[in-house]
């Protein structure tokens, strides 16, 4: 079905129902075709990515480009934005004039979308978030991702169960934070801080190491000179950082993870840093799933059946630990676990 037609059952379909918010999401069948069995060719999406900065989001585009690709009945185009929020609206400009089926898009900031997403909804073009959100238009069909001030939440919540159990009295911490503006950063922040504050904790700086591992190395470089001797945790908005910040402490003499005098926490939970996880270096990883792309395949799949899908869908995510001292944790009045790393866990890693 193409998107003239669809935009007719979407306007439809909005008339008599109001899109659910989703609990966490399924994985679809992404070996199924996601055509219609029309001789209308493949599916074309438009695909605008954040960039290339970490790990993770290598993770993000290769499981969009497994999805997406001609034998499930898609043609994909993909552009990579480098983390420049005007090269990503341009994008999103140029599907439209190429009259893309569906575009999807991971916002570089979360907002100045309202006006683009107008466009694509002139043009009767469905827009599908990932990852990351949007807050200021609500002008798109479904967002799929994690729940990023929860992730903090609950880092926040293992560090109060980790010190309690280490007979650890004071936190002082150090936070390096993801890229400005972006919704990973702002929810991970907030999430910690609302534990910070609640417990009393001191957060002697918080500075952006714009989720890449040069910039996680020469803030903690900084950190290192500037509190020296300080502090005793360092939170890592994502393993590219927390990679980084290793390699400052390393230089700098500064003991971290199981054996060492600093508490080193990180999210995203790439395997190669669950691996770190098992091996001691690092204490903490809360995973921020990377497979968006198969649930939004399943969503594109119910758009063509002229279903309505839920407005949003979370991810399932784990909470990694490099001991098993801590067992659980209760995040939003909700007990989850934490997973001890262990070579089967490992083993299991998708990515």
């Amino acid at each position: 079905m193409k998107k003239k037609l669809l935009a007719l059952s979407l306007s439809l379909a909005m008339a008599f129902s109001l899109a659910a918010c989703g609990g966490n999401g399924g994985t679809a069948n992404s070996n199924t075709p996601a055509g219609d069995g029309s001789d209308d060719g493949p599916i074309q999406v438009g695909f605008a990515q954040v960039g290339h900065e970490s790990d993770w989001r290598t993770a993000s585009t290769k499981s969009a480009q497994d999805v997406f690709s001609e034998e499930n009945g898609y043609e994909l185009s993909f552009v990579d934005c480098d983390n420049d929020s005007a090269v990503q609206l341009d994008a999103v400009r140029n599907f439209i004039q190429q009259g893309m089926d569906y575009i999807i898009i991971d916002p570089i900031v979360d907002t100045g979308w309202d006006a683009v997403l107008t466009e694509c909804e002139d043009a009767g073009i469905p827009v599908i978030i990932i990852d990351r959100t949007i807050t200021d238009s609500d002008k798109y069909t479904a967002w799929v991702g994690s729940d990023f001030k929860v992730e903090g939440l609950a880092c926040g919540e293992w560090l109060k169960a980790f010190a309690a159990d280490k007979g650890i009295e004071e936190i002082n911490a150090l936070v390096i934070e993801g890229s400005t503006g972006a919704s990973a950063t702002i929810g991970r922040t907030d999430g910690f801080k609302e534990i910070a504050d609640r417990e009393g904790w001191t957060i002697l700086d918080s500075q952006s190491g714009d989720f890449t591992e040069a910039g996680g190395q020469e803030v903690m470089e900084s950190y290192c000179q500037s509190y020296k001797g300080q502090f005793n945790v360092v939170i890592c908005q994502n393993d590219n950082e927390a990679a980084g910040a290793m390699t400052a402490m390393d230089a700098a003499g500064v003991s971290y993870g199981v054996d060492g005098d600093v508490i080193l926490v990180s999210f995203d939970a790439n395997k190669p840093y669950v691996q770190l996880v098992m091996d001691g270096k690092i204490n903490a990883n809360f995973e921020c799933n990377p497979m968006a792309a198969p649930m939004v395949d399943e969503i594109i799949k119910q758009l063509e059946n002229n279903e309505t899908p839920e407005k949003e869908v979370y991810v399932t995510e784990s909470w990694f630990a490099a001991e098993d001292n801590i067992k659980t944790i209760t995040v939003n009045g909700e007990e989850q676990e934490m997973v001890h790393v262990t070579q089967e866990v490992l083993d299991a890693r998708p990515y």
